[in-house]
């Protein structure tokens, strides 16, 4: 193409009209400001005579005057008239934008008098939207982008588990190599979490807490996932079944005063002050938000969660002054649209799987929970069991001289144990009693179990009715240096008939420990009893269930030792999801003395002990529940040992390098026989034409003569 002259060019801008060019297109993509931001239209005024309208213009001049400075004269003010009378709105100008961004926010929708309420917008943003164009127009919709498999670590063909190591403000997520240093998944971040980090109940995401919300991260690599913003986030939980999040900020929820960032903000108008949120962790929006109740928004210890789940999201349930709200998802509203007034109500807890009721037909089964209610100067205290959604009262304990309840769902949800402290009629000493609900049980029969001591912690064997627990005699001497705790383990007794009602007894009890802490190995059988907190750091393996003579007996446990171990400073202990590995560590978020972690064996074997300076946390990544099928785990279980030995040459190859290297090269000598052998054996073997004849022959061989004379 010829270039133009500008003779030419001269002429050719003579020819054209440029009126008749239509510009609107680049106009809107190209818009200028034109300076009306500062200025808000208010409709919804009263109609005033003429005589009327300076008086109303200075009423209002004045209550808009509160939010911002309006320029002065008729400029800052101007009320439209028509046929004598003001036409109902006007506009006011402000001398800034954010002043006028104010006077939206606080203004809008203001009542003047029982008849007339105030709307407030600004002016460019009516000329925007009258300007929009009657036809349809398809949005935008973003192409889907994939996340890869947000699970991948379950295809570690070693079955290796995932830790979290947080250290000074690094956080690193790597491979557990047993008593091997553990090998990066990815290198550690420095400044991934200004808080802390966390993951989802079943280990999809990794969670970081930042001034700004809450940062979600997955996949192979933790690349980032999703964002939720929540100013100033302190407190993260989830429902078990990872569909929501829930999220607590001291910061009251506030809206931007700038329209264009109300645009892009999370929470609308219903939420401001709001300091509690529940997410929905797919679309990352906000489902539901809370204003806190007022005796909690002064309190120093926040209790948490304050939303807490049913077994399978369906509901969820938060407590107030004297009632019980409960929600059904994903609406978020309330169940039948009202609360469950009950008086006094000091905690509730969601039974953790379906309840198997006596006669009932559910096969997931029911959802139950529990509550107390401590004693009035006209009630008792009270433990309740409701049935949800009906909130029918199934069974109600009566309770006298309660100083607190605790309340112990069982795994599978058979069984719920009430720790009840009690204190004698002068008050000067607490004891406890066990209050155990059969749920599966006709009408729900109660156990009692009383006790001199205090119990200062239970805990329930997963997936079994064992449990132990801590206690000391509350004598009046606090003194901490006197080691007076005394572990229980107990089981019911093994009783036999249809009208067999089996109790609770202690089959093994352990004086004088400074122990405080039990945790129970996720497959059960296994239990560690620890002292956190204190100098000597004392942690104790147990097998109830240990195999010897005295298990042949068929008693319901048999408790061993297997192993003691000191950790001075210890803080933490957790369990990995498989059971086989105990993390220790301690955390400089409480003190500074030899902070770092270890790694036991289930039998207490130590296998790495790493001091790390300024070392805060140690997270294993939570497993899903298994996919295995009943028959699925009995072919597991009829070739145990074939998988033993699999694992056992796996362990020892880890372990040594040199003789890891001796087993791959058998393995490849043993290939390469296998491969000679196929390619060779079908080879045909050539013989000579000679035929072959058989003789048979036969020899006497007379090996001993014998004469013997008979009468």
């Amino acid at each position: 193409m010829s270039e133009i002259s500008e003779e030419e060019y001269l002429q050719l801008e003579k020819e054209i009209n440029l009126d008749d060019i239509d510009f609107s297109d680049l106009e809107e993509k190209y818009e200028a400001d034109t300076g009306s931001d500062n200025i808000v239209v208010v409709d919804g005024a009263p109609i005033a005579p003429e005589a009327k309208v300076p008086i109303l213009i200075k009423v209002l001049r004045k209550l808009f005057s509160t939010v911002g400075e309006i320029v002065e004269g008729d400029e800052g003010v101007f009320m439209p008239m028509e046929n004598g009378k003001s036409k109902g709105f006007l506009f006011i100008q402000y001398k800034t934008v954010d002043e006028a961004d104010v006077a939206i926010k606080k203004l809008n929708g203001k009542k003047l008098d029982s008849q007339h309420r105030l709307l407030v917008n600004k002016l460019s943003d009516i000329e925007k939207y009258a300007s929009i164009k009657s036809e349809f127009q398809e949005p935008k919709i973003e192409p889907f982008k994939s996340h890869g498999y947000l699970q991948s670590w379950l295809q570690d063909e070693q079955g290796k588990d995932q830790i979290v190591l947080h250290f000074n403000e690094n956080v690193g997520v790597y491979w557990n190599k047993k008593a091997s240093e553990p090998e990066p998944v990815i290198e550690p971040r420095k400044g991934f979490t200004s808080k802390y980090a966390k993951f989802s109940p079943k280990g999809t995401y990794l969670f970081s807490i930042h001034p700004q919300g809450v940062q979600s991260w997955g996949g192979s690599d933790f690349h980032s996932v999703r964002r939720f913003f929540h100013n100033q986030v302190r407190l993260v939980d989830f429902s078990p079944n990872e569909k929501y999040m829930v999220t607590l900020s001291p910061a009251p929820i506030s809206l931007p005063d700038s329209v264009a960032e109300r645009q892009q903000f999370p929470f609308g108008p219903e939420s401001e002050g709001h300091k509690l949120v529940i997410w929905d962790l797919a679309t990352g929006e906000p489902v539901r938000t809370f204003a806190l109740p007022p005796h909690l928004e002064n309190q120093k210890e926040m209790p948490w969660p304050l939303v807490k789940w049913s077994f399978d999201d369906k509901y969820c349930a938060r407590q107030g002054p004297d009632a019980l709200a409960i929600y059904e998802t994903p609406s978020f509203q309330l169940l039948d649209k009202k609360l469950v007034k009950i008086d006094g109500i000091q905690d509730f807890e969601w039974a953790p799987a379906g309840v198997k009721l006596h006669n009932s037909k559910s096969k997931t089964g029911e959802h139950i929970l529990s509550y107390w209610t401590p004693e009035s100067t006209n009630h008792t205290a009270r433990v309740a069991i409701m049935h949800i959604p009906s909130r029918q009262v199934l069974r109600t304990v009566n309770l006298f001289q309660v100083s607190d309840c605790k309340m112990h769902w069982q795994s599978e949800g058979k069984l719920l144990c009430v720790k009840v402290d009690r204190h004698t009629k002068s008050g000067k000493t607490i004891f406890s009693n066990l209050d155990f609900f059969k749920l599966s049980e006709k009408d729900i029969p109660v156990e009692k179990l009383e006790f001199k001591d205090v119990i200062i912690n239970f805990s329930w064997e997963p997936k079994s009715e064992r449990f132990v627990t801590i206690s000391r005699l509350d004598d009046g001497n606090p003194n901490p240096a006197i080691p007076k705790n005394t572990i229980s383990f107990f089981a019911q007794e093994d009783t036999k008939g249809k009208n067999a009602n089996p109790k609770y007894k202690s089959y093994k009890t352990i004086e004088n420990k400074h122990s405080n802490t039990v945790i129970w190995s996720p497959k059960g059988r296994y239990v560690v009893v620890a002292s956190i907190t204190r100098p000597s750091g004392e942690i104790d393996f147990y097998d109830v269930s240990f195999d010897d003579e005295t298990s042949k007996k068929g008693l319901p446990a048999n408790v061993k030792l297997l192993k003691s171990s000191n950790y001075a400073g210890m803080t933490n202990l957790a369990w990995d999801p498989s059971g086989r590995f105990l993390s220790a560590w301690s955390s400089a978020w409480l003190h500074a003395i030899d902070n770092g972690y270890r790694i036991y064996e289930f039998t207490g074997n130590l296998l790495r002990d790493d001091s790390v300076d300024q070392f805060k946390d140690f997270i294993w990544r939570p497993r899903p529940e298994s996919l295995l099928t009943n028959s699925d785990r009995k072919k597991v279980r009829a070739n145990l040992r074939e998988y033993s030995a699999q694992f056992e040459e796996l362990d020892a190859m880890e372990a040594d390098a040199a003789l890891k290297e001796a087993i791959l090269a058998r393995r490849k000598a043993l290939e390469d026989w296998r491969a000679y052998r196929a390619k060779h054996v079908s080879k045909k073997v050539q013989t000579s034409e000679v035929q072959a004849e058989i003789i048979e022959e036969i020899k006497e061989e007379i090996l001993e003569e014998k004469e013997e004379i008979v009468e």
